[in-house]
């Protein structure tokens, strides 16, 4: 019996470096299921969008699909405008029997984590000798969401990772969306004094957001040159991530993948956010869907617009 086709659904970016390496952790996934027939789709900028994904897969011969995300928080693009994409294509192409077994986020898993502990440590060299965590501060930086939920996230992730590693203190910012905002946070975090700072972004790819953030750090260590400040690099392909992929694929063919519905701003009153309860769910990224990276235009993009969810591009 023939297994379902996968689709690796990433963000999207206009940086061509963040497309090369979403397409290393495709190529992971491949290598892993060398049986298997796998394509990319993309939500926004970057191509094949997800549509054409799924047209090349019906192409060769394929009706069940499986969606993997590469997202690692249930936010606005994992709950509400990839499934709005999904559910549309399902439903324009009912009659030739497609079906569309949606995977859910990577999360907070103990392999996330100990892959974040992997980066740490390694940028943990830096600092010589005579480092000692219980000196250190880590500072966690999440991409940042309008759903409270997908933000929490980040701050329990850095709670297991400053309890389970022995870091003196952590604290979690965001490079957007919501605050504290990266440079805002380290400037506050100061005031502890610690001489030692680990700035890790809990992101997978590289892009517009990651460069923003070492530059903010660039900026700190430049104000406070007495203090020592380590950039640990994100998440990326680590080993650790592939196998979450994997994990995350079997979930969906076995039917235990669920996401965490019990806060989710569409479902229920979150504080701050009733007005979302029962919203319509449909896609943000029509202007931008397919739009082309940095390599595409040879003239500055100037790109600006509010939406409500975590629509921070990198």
């Amino acid at each position: 019996m023939q297994k379902p086709a996968i689709l690796v659904i990433g963000h999207g970016s206009r940086d061509v470096d963040a497309v090369r390496e979403f397409e290393q952790v495709a190529e992971h996934l491949i290598q892993r299921f060398p049986e298997r027939t796998i394509e990319t789709g993309y939500l926004e900028f970057a191509k094949p969008v997800i549509a054409a994904g799924i047209d090349q897969l019906l192409a060769k011969g394929f009706k069940e699909v499986i969606a993997l995300p590469g997202m690692l928080m249930a936010g606005g693009h994992a709950k509400n405008d990839i499934p709005s994409e999904l559910n549309t294509l399902m439903d324009e192409y009912k009659e030739q029997g497609l079906k569309i077994t949606y995977a859910t986020e990577l999360g907070v898993q103990p392999k996330m984590i100990q892959a974040a502990a992997s980066r740490i440590e390694a940028a943990e060299a830096e600092f010589g000798e005579n480092y000692q965590r219980k000196d250190t501060l880590l500072v966690v930086v999440g991409r940042g969401a309008s759903d409270p939920d997908a933000n929490s996230n980040i701050s329990k992730i850095t709670r297991m990772l400053e309890e389970g590693m022995g870091f003196g203190w952590a604290i979690t910012c965001y490079s957007g969306v919501t605050t504290p905002l990266v440079d805002d946070a380290l400037q506050r975090a100061h005031g502890l004094g610690y001489k030692n700072v680990i700035v890790f972004p809990y992101f997978l790819f590289t892009g517009r957001l990651i460069k923003k953030i070492y530059q903010w750090v660039n900026d700190y260590q430049n104000q406070y040159p007495d203090v020592k400040v380590v950039k640990a690099s994100y998440l990326n392909d680590h080993p650790l991530v592939i196998d979450t992929f994997v994990d995350k694929l079997h979930e969906a063919e076995q039917g235990t993948g669920n996401m965490n519905c019990q806060m989710c701003q569409y479902r229920v009153q979150i504080l701050g956010n009733e007005h979302k309860v029962g919203a319509a769910q449909e896609g943000h990224h029509h202007h931008v869907r397919g739009s082309g990276t940095d390599a595409d235009h040879t003239h500055d993009h100037h790109h600006s617009h509010c939406h409500d969810h975590d629509h921070s591009h990198s």
